[in-house]
């Protein structure tokens, strides 16, 4: 057993705007890596970076399943998810990271 998390994850680039939806074994370096725009994409282009939501899951098969889960959701119902957890759309990403 490897001990590994995966996560999948919800980027927003406001509040109610764009969403991606990811999957990762480093929630932080992914998040980080949007942020940044190290790599030329869907989240680039839309400028989504604000990480609004995750899951944590102890193997990747199930974090794969749910994230395409997730992608076949309604838009209406991926924010009343986003919402129950995170009501303000606030940036998660820092809670998990520590400050800068």
């Amino acid at each position: 057993m490897s001990g590994r998390c995966y996560y999948v994850y919800i980027l927003a680039s406001q509040i109610g705007g764009t969403l991606y939806i990811g999957v990762t074994n480093d929630l932080i370096r992914r998040v980080a890596q949007h942020k940044s725009k190290l790599i030329e994409s869907f989240t680039e282009k839309y400028k989504v970076s604000r990480l609004v939501y995750f899951e944590q899951f102890d193997d990747p098969e199930n974090a794969i399943k749910r994230e395409k889960r997730l992608k076949k959701w309604n838009r209406t119902w991926k924010i009343r998810l986003i919402e129950q957890h995170n009501p303000n759309w606030d940036d998660l990403y820092h809670e998990i990271a520590g400050p800068p």
